[in-house]
């Protein structure tokens, strides 16, 4: 059963940071991504949150053996990243995807970001890795890093970063099946978006079994349709 927010406050300290991570039946990778971001590793306070959009395995079990709070919803990821913000208590946001996990030195990087008050209307992603050491892995990395610094279009893969007042005044994520995260780093824009220095290793398992050409093909077409208006429940169905 979830705890209502309200309830939360009266009965602890309301965090810094709120780490939400939308999931859906992601029980064999979930608890290295939750590892990494283990809450001790920040100031009291923090909390997790796991977004299940209804899954069939075991992620909820998982979710909470590593001590994160479960919200359940239905699937969707821009619906489940507006439900988990909505839930979370913190002055700060960390949305993260459930086969992604943090290099060690980003609760630091985290820490000292969020310390600094002119932060607080702008928004930071992390540097996209994937877990394959193929030379196609470092051809795409790099393709991912030119395109997050000259076009200020990083992915929901490399995590985003933001205060609780900014997002709110961005509107949040929408609840789109698809381009949520293009849609919200656009409302960002490009100079208000940092890069910290820290690895998003995401797992390469969907690029090693359809292909680094077709895969990058396959997202390049989608976010070209995207910019010319096709609805995302459209492109959806071809990205699936």
């Amino acid at each position: 059963m979830d705890i209502s927010p309200a309830r939360l406050q009266k009965t602890r300290v309301q965090p810094d940071l709120s780490i939400v991570i939308p999931a859906l039946n992601a029980g064999a990778v979930l608890a290295r991504t939750l590892d990494a971001v283990d809450p001790t590793r920040l100031r009291p306070g923090c909390e997790i949150l796991v977004v299940d959009g209804g899954s069939s395995d075991d992620t909820a079990a998982v979710a909470r053996r590593h001590g994160a709070r479960v919200v359940e919803t239905a699937p969707g990821r821009g619906g489940q990243l507006a439900e988990g913000a909505r839930k979370a208590l913190g002055g700060w946001l960390l949305f993260l995807h459930a086969d992604t996990v943090l290099a060690d030195g980003w609760a630091e990087a985290v820490s000292a970001y969020c310390a600094e008050p002119a932060h607080r209307e702008r928004a930071a992603t992390f540097r996209f890795a994937l877990d394959d050491g193929a030379p196609a892995a470092r051809r795409l990395e790099a393709i991912v890093a030119w395109r997050t610094r000259r076009l200020g279009l990083p992915y929901g893969d490399q995590g985003l970063l933001v205060s609780r007042s900014f997002y709110d005044a961005l509107g949040g994520f929408r609840p789109l099946v698809l381009m949520e995260d293009v849609d919200m780093v656009r409302r960002i824009g490009r100079r208000r978006l940092d890069a910290l220095d820290i690895a998003a290793v995401t797992s390469a398992v969907r690029y090693r079994r359809s292909g680094y050409l077709r895969c990058s093909a396959r997202n390049l077409v989608c976010l070209g349709l995207y910019f010319l208006g096709v609805p995302p429940r459209g492109i959806a169905r071809l990205y699936r």
